[in-house]
């Protein structure tokens, strides 16, 4: 099987995981737009890959109000794009036994650029892809703390569970369509999220950033709905609290769909 899309819109493609996927798609054959926050690296990107295969659009996805122009200007400039990659991330601890007096701000930041700024990107490009005639996509990088959330990263986590309940429900309610909803859940990658921690831990945690990418992008081509990589935990018991969860989750749509007839 080959990926089935043609042009993907890869947001967060400056850094780690959606930059090395958005390397993959090309070296695939697949267009790729990327879009960001740092122009020089949107540059060298395009500079490696050539401009008949790769563009970029610089742009700051925290700052909500500005994503339905956003949007209107790549759906005029590129209406072929067929695909929504969505990676966009950051990730920072929080000690919240302090009195609460834990910094709000960086927490809610948070929370929108992890979860917020995805479902507003969604709300924005899903009627053109719907509008399509050929099949369209909506792919998000969740993690496994959506799963399984970790105390030490409570916003992280949290906004990672959120998006994993967006993801869960866009896919149920899009069933009928003709846009696939595609999760990815990554363990911990060795990528410049975890800076926070210090340059030679960043450089070391978690899966290699090489192997994460041929494992997700096999999944890609695999037709998968939901590419769990990695675990929390052993990995029998953390696949399994994915799967019964998914389960349990259809199984209550159906319930409501029914009640609803």
């Amino acid at each position: 099987m080959s990926f089935p899309y043609k042009h993907v819109l890869v947001i967060g493609a400056t850094s780690g995981i959606g930059r090395a996927m958005a390397d993959r798609l090309v070296q695939a054959g697949v267009k790729v737009t990327a879009v960001g926050r740092r122009k020089d690296r949107l540059d060298e990107f395009v500079q490696k890959h050539g401009e008949q295969m790769a563009s970029a659009v610089p742009f700051d996805i925290s700052v909500q109000e500005n994503i339905p122009k956003f949007a209107a200007e790549i759906i005029d400039s590129y209406p072929d794009v067929d695909c929504l990659f969505l990676n966009a991330g950051i990730q920072l601890p929080f000690e919240l036994d302090d009195r609460g007096q834990f910094d709000l701000e960086p927490f809610n930041k948070q929370m929108n650029v992890n979860y917020s700024s995805l479902v507003a990107l969604t709300h924005a490009f899903l009627p053109f892809l719907i509008e399509k005639k050929s099949p369209t996509s909506i792919i998000f990088t969740g993690s496994n703390v959506a799963i399984v959330p970790a105390a030490a990263m409570p916003a992280y986590s949290a906004s990672k569970a959120a998006l994993n309940v967006f993801t869960l429900s866009l896919r149920d309610q899009l069933q009928n369509s003709n846009v696939a909803v595609i999760e990815i859940l990554p363990p911990a990658v060795q990528t410049e999220i975890h800076l926070y921690m210090g340059e030679e831990i960043c450089r070391k945690l978690g899966m290699p950033l090489d192997t994460f990418a041929d494992l997700a992008f096999k999944g890609l081509i695999a037709g998968q709905d939901q590419i769990v990589i990695g675990s929390i935990g052993p990995a029998e018991r953390f696949n399994a609290i994915v799967d019964q969860r998914r389960t349990a989750f259809e199984d209550l749509a159906d319930v409501m769909r029914a009640q609803q007839k």
